[in-house]
């Protein structure tokens, strides 16, 4: 099944709003898990459209889930 622009546009809003949720609660890397996977489905929705509006969004989701990765654990 081919995801539509609507239903990965509805699965990145969610993904987002669940990693900010989680970032308040205090599972910072959870959190930023949640809102680089939101970032690139927002990125792979704007592919058809011009480079910038494509690899932008994508570079910081990237940047954010490796940072995400590389975070100390805060116990």
């Amino acid at each position: 099944m081919q995801l539509t622009n609507r239903l990965l546009a509805g699965f990145s809003n969610a993904a987002i709003l669940i990693g900010i949720a989680l970032g308040i609660g205090g599972i910072v890397r959870g959190g930023s898990i949640f809102i680089a996977v939101g970032t690139a489905g927002i990125a792979i929705r704007a592919r058809g459209s011009r480079r910038f509006d494509f690899y932008f969004p994508l570079v910081i989701a990237i940047a954010l889930f490796v940072l995400a990765v590389a975070l100390p654990r805060g116990r």
